[in-house]
């Protein structure tokens, strides 16, 4: 058993098995997620990890020892599990490490209707009694729970697509990069039926990750998606982590897309459907979304970073779209939860609506000159952020907001320095009105960080 504290985040569990992550602990997580929630009934759905399944089975232990069912969705993303949450009214449970390497592993929690479980909604209440009953040895239980097992991806497929009006497309050629990671169990049965040549990219379902890691926020594992985009004249590529929950967006040059820039082109189709709706986008995304959807509009509401953060802003608001920078995008229509192959229909239908290629069609929705995310791995993270903070703090008409780690901003620039909730990393985020100058404080700031 390991550190507790050490493997429950912000919003979700993770950690290095067995090490810090084991049956044993899963089993005290399924009995106090049981205990906390309250729950009757659970759903529960897993990812290809080779650890995923034992784990999977030790959670489900601990639920009916506490005399409550479990649905067993099998295999599936994250998105399919929130459908699982959503569509059947239950609290629901996913196990995977998303993009991390191949020896972690973790969980994701929800109530039902798929309202997330995070640090301030019961998921230290859950760490806790976890905690308390593996101390005591209580593990077990009067038992009389059942477990049923039920396909649920042909349903999870059918939602999306009426969610997304893709009958009157044109023909498109799609490479889809699924990482070894669950897209490639869930894209086939989306896509299908849709007028789409599909080019498929490691679908072999492999924890293991043979081909390159499941994280497509880094630009080395978008290489073999652009390549193959260009190799086969296709309209787009689409590259998915390994709980597919994210989508990572490359154009017919086989260049990377922003997240902002979807974020952008979603918003404004949701706004289309809903006028003067709310937007939500996290601190990290371009200003051109707050900027786009004001003229288009609808209120832009800026909130920090991580899913049960921007849930919880747009069950409040009763925001109809989120997006995050890392590719991340979430739906009042998907019981406010994110779904990357949502996001990836708004761009299929957005593209097979008119003639001009996917360059053309997102050109007005990119405005700024961006780094993207970049990770330091640093010894002392506070200490390195108060060296960029003294360097900063000097220069006039410079500001600091500290609603997510430490945002700066100055004449047409600003950028974001936080730590990861995850990883023991520092993350940059840049933007400025041209590449010199965003290169500038990009370079600057690395240095500051690294030094």
């Amino acid at each position: 058993m390991g550190d507790l504290a050490k493997i429950f985040k912000a919003y979700d569990v993770r950690g290095v098995v067995p090490d810090e992550f084991d049956e044993a602990t899963a089993e005290a997580v399924g009995a106090a997620f049981a205990e906390v929630t309250g729950a009757r009934t659970a759903v529960v759905a897993y990812d290809m990890r080779a650890s995923s399944v034992p784990l999977a089975a030790a959670f489900v232990r601990g639920v009916v020892s506490r005399g409550a069912d479990v649905i067993n969705a099998g295999l599936g993303s994250t998105d399919m599990l929130y459908y699982a949450s959503g569509s059947l009214g239950l609290p629901g449970v996913m196990f995977t490490a998303s993009h991390n390497p191949a020896r972690y592993n973790g969980m994701k929690m929800c109530r039902a209707g798929a309202v997330p479980i995070g640090g301030a909604t019961g998921l230290v209440e859950i760490r806790d009694r976890a905690a308390e009953i593996l101390a005591s040895g209580s593990l077990g239980g009067p038992g009389g729970g059942t477990v049923s097992e039920r396909d649920l991806l042909a349903g999870y497929a059918e939602y999306l697509r009426d969610l997304v009006d893709l009958s009157g497309i044109r023909p498109l050629r799609v490479v889809v990069d699924a990482g070894n990671g669950m897209g490639g169990h869930t894209v086939p049965t989306v896509l299908e039926g849709l007028p789409v040549e599909l080019t498929a990219l490691y679908f072999e379902l492999d924890g293991t990750f043979p081909n390159h890691e499941a994280n497509p926020i880094e630009p080395d594992n978008l290489r073999d998606l652009q390549k193959a985009v260009l190799d086969v004249g296709a309209d787009l590529g689409l590259a998915f982590d390994g709980d597919a929950d994210r989508c990572w967006v490359v154009d017919e040059r086989g260049e990377s897309v922003s997240p902002s820039t979807i974020t952008a082109l979603v918003a404004v189709r949701e706004l289309g459907r809903h006028p003067g709706a709310a937007i939500i986008h996290n601190l990290i995304t371009s200003r051109g979304v707050p900027e786009i959807v004001a003229e288009h509009g609808g209120r832009a509401i800026r909130t920090r970073v991580g899913h049960s953060f921007i849930k919880a802003e747009m069950a409040r608001t009763g925001a109809v779209f989120g997006g995050e920078h890392s590719a991340h995008y979430y739906f009042r229509d998907f019981w406010f939860a994110d779904s990357g192959m949502l996001a990836a229909l708004h761009v299929l239908a957005a593209l097979g609506e008119q003639e001009r290629p996917l360059s053309q069609v997102l050109a007005e929705y990119s405005r700024y000159a961006a780094s993207g995310e970049i990770n330091s791995t640093v010894a002392d993270q506070a200490a390195a952020t108060e060296r960029v903070r003294a360097t900063f703090a000097s220069r006039d008409g410079v500001t600091f907001d500290e609603l997510d780690g430490m945002t700066v901003s100055g004449p047409g620039w600003w950028f974001n320095l936080r730590p990861s909730n995850t990883e023991p990393l520092l993350r940059l985020n840049a933007e400025a009105a041209d590449e010199t100058q965003m290169a500038a404080i990009r370079d600057e700031v690395l240095a500051l960080v690294r030094s």
